[in-house]
């Protein structure tokens, strides 16, 4: 488990005597304990009164690449829908105070492979996804790619050399999608990596909606996929339960959504390399050389569609 940055406890304090009104001096808060995360720092806060609590801390850096008015939007979204924990305060800042999901346990990729839990998933996906709701947050992948691109030659962050070959090819699929499906906006959480999934005592929620916004719905299920390394068969129970039935045409939509989902956190993973070193570089290789695999898939099975790439 990550250590706790001495200076956020100060903002914990701050935090904890100006909007729960409690006096941090009187030994209100038993313990602290850190949880995971990628870039954001998230505590477990236990009182003495035995009210469990989460603080998020934004990390350095996201200010440049997450608004945080509209992550706001979409968690309360998410909270009154019942599938994101209780929200007791979001500030400007990105700090985020919230009820803790009780006897919670963060998800791993091998559990949520488990039948069941694809269940799940594709139940609470289809919750966000047809709520009815408009956001007004836009989550427009391939202009979020255009900034991370800027940012990238802003930071001399060297790209992949046969990068423009890929991004020919991820605009192509796209151009045919956009063509065959016309895929419609819905409110998306974006971002579903195997740690945002927390199974409650009693339910599965979904947090952190640092990347909701309005986007095609297919976007969800590829991203599971990819974090929690489904194999076929995984794959089509997801869709299954997703889709109520098995459909090749969003089959291939699902596919070049996995090709979108890893075409753009490779670039992101590159622009935050200036942040978390080495190891981002090796996120956006891992993601770059899926994307690459993704790509060759989806030419394989192109022309029984139409497409040539």
């Amino acid at each position: 488990m990550s250590e706790i940055v001495e200076a956020d406890l100060s903002l914990i304090n701050k935090l904890a005597e100006d909007v729960l009104d409690l006096t941090v001096d009187a030994g209100t808060i038993r313990s602290i304990r850190r949880l995971g995360g990628l870039t954001n720092r998230s505590y477990h806060l236990v009182f003495a009164d035995g009210k469990e609590l989460v603080v998020r801390i934004p990390g350095e850096g996201t200010a440049a690449m997450i608004d945080r008015k509209n992550e706001k939007i979409s968690t309360e979204l998410a909270c009154e829908l019942g599938i994101d924990a209780e929200l007791i305060y979001f500030g400007e800042d990105g700090c985020k105070i919230s009820n803790y999901i009780q006897d919670a346990v963060t998800m791993k990729a091998e559990d949520l492979r488990q039948p069941e839990t694809i269940r799940q998933i594709a139940e609470v996906l289809a919750k966000i996804h047809n709520c009815g709701k408009d956001t007004a947050v836009p989550f427009k992948v391939f202009a979020m790619a255009d900034q991370y691109e800027n940012i990238i030659a802003d930071l001399n962050v060297p790209l992949f050399e046969d990068y423009e070959q890929a991004k020919e090819s991820v605009s192509k699929i796209k151009d045919w999608l956009d063509q065959t499906i016309k895929t419609s906006l819905q409110p998306c959480h974006n971002d579903p990596l195997c740690e945002n999934w927390v199974m409650g005592k009693d339910k599965l929620y979904l947090v952190d909606w640092e990347y909701a916004g309005m986007n095609d719905g297919m976007w969800d299920l590829a991203a599971v996929s990819i974090e929690a390394e489904y194999d076929a068969e995984c794959d089509r129970q997801l869709l299954a339960a997703y889709l109520g039935e098995d459909n090749q045409l969003e089959a291939m939509h699902f596919l070049a959504s996995k090709i979108f989902v890893d075409y753009l956190w490779t670039l992101w993973a590159k622009a935050r390399v200036p942040y978390g070193g080495q190891a981002m570089e090796d996120w956006a290789q891992e993601r770059y050389s899926r994307l690459k695999k993704f790509l060759a898939e989806f030419a394989d099975k192109a022309s029984d569609f139409g497409l040539v790439l």
